[in-house]
């Protein structure tokens, strides 16, 4: 299984991307109830493995529903994440409650679990998958900037505010870097760190990413990458997404070997709505 290079983050940096693009996310929404993926056609299934989803920067479980709904519906146990608004100090969020909800997924089920996050969400699974390979079959990523978070300027000013009230809110209980490329804790060191070998990992990104910048959030392994076309926000609406991840948790299942179909299906690296 390959694993990606030790990466040094990006410094943070304004993209030049525009964000109006993102009100084309309607259209997503739609496209997924039309297609046949979203009623389990065409996909591969699984057999009551976990996954855990993450939502990303100031988004709560909630607008995952979507998704939780349908991997349950073709044969997941889904779990939403727990931590509330992501809006908070990402290594808070891990430590106080995404751990007791894989925890509690890896228990009920005996296998170690899948994470798919959205954005930030994604960065996030990464870093837990660092923190407790032991523990993760399989990080899917959707739409995360990985390699440093390099975003539109709405989305920096955004990021500031919340930076501000946390350090104001969590003196104390956070390091001076907290929210920034540069602090020492256990979720940016994480990142910095090679990916385990032994995790699977997906990442999916868009080049209509209005949001940030799709090259911070690919490996540069075809194996790894997958691009498919549509918005950032929409990537949780999207029906070549749910397409990629029904593909890749099949892909990773524990005790089920590819076919050979499948295998030929998983080499394809771009895929449309």
């Amino acid at each position: 299984m390959s694993t990606g290079p030790r990466y040094t983050l990006h410094a943070r940096q304004e993209a030049d991307i525009s964000i109006w693009q993102e009100l084309l996310v309607g259209f997503e929404l739609v496209q997924l109830r039309l297609s046949s993926t979203f009623y389990g056609l065409g996909v591969p299934h699984g057999h009551g493995e976990a996954v855990v989803l993450i939502p990303g920067f100031l988004g709560t479980d909630t607008y995952l529903g979507d998704l939780f709904s349908w991997l349950r519906s073709i044969g997941y146990r889904s779990y939403f994440s727990g931590i509330g608004w992501n809006a908070e100090c990402p290594n808070l969020l891990i430590r106080k409650r995404l751990n007791e909800t894989i925890k509690r997924a890896y228990a009920s089920t005996g296998q170690k679990v899948h994470l798919v996050g959205h954005s930030l969400g994604g960065i996030i699974a990464r870093s837990v998958a660092g923190q407790r390979p032991d523990m993760i079959a399989s990080v899917t990523t959707l739409g995360s900037p990985f390699r440093g978070p390099v975003a539109h300027a709405t989305v920096l000013k955004a990021s500031d505010a919340i930076r501000n009230r946390i350090l104001r809110e969590q003196a104390g209980r956070v390091l001076p870097g907290c929210y920034t490329e540069d602090c020492t804790c256990e979720f940016v060191a994480s990142l910095k760190n090679e990916f385990p070998a032994k995790v699977a990992q997906t990442a999916v990104y868009t080049k209509g990413d209005g949001i940030v910048d799709w090259r911070f959030c690919v490996t540069g392994d075809p194996a790894i990458d997958c691009e498919v076309t549509g918005t950032h926000v929409g990537l949780v609406f999207n029906p070549a997404v749910y397409r990629v991840i029904a593909q890749r948790l099949s892909m990773h299942a524990p005790h089920r070997p590819m076919n050979g179909r499948e295998s030929t299906r998983m080499n394809v690296n771009h895929i449309n709505a």
